[in-house]
């Protein structure tokens, strides 16, 4: 799947992390907004680390009755910095 610049995929590890762009999120949390299983209906969050100390990406990837998108923010070690945030629409890559 692709949200804007952000490729996600499984891995051959097997330890239930989705890989963005190739890496392992810090965090993972999966939230079913139906009923369980419904992958239709699904909220997933991650927190990744960026090649820049003191700054991270806090992600939220929701997906409602098959149509899909991301809600991204930077989150930096100073409460002082102005927020970011972007929304991408998600499309399946083939």
């Amino acid at each position: 799947m692709r949200c804007g610049d952000y490729v996600f995929s499984t891995s051959g590890n097997d330890d239930g992390f989705v890989r963005i762009n190739g890496a392992k999120p810090e965090s993972q949390k999966i939230t079913f907004l139906k009923q369980k299983e419904d992958y239709n209906n699904i909220k997933m969050e991650w927190r990744m680390a960026t090649s820049q100390p003191g700054l991270w990406v806090g992600m939220e990837y929701i997906k409602r009755d098959g149509k899909a998108f991301l809600n991204t923010q930077m989150l930096r070690a100073s409460m002082n910095s102005p927020r970011e945030f972007a929304t991408y629409d998600c499309v399946k890559v083939k």
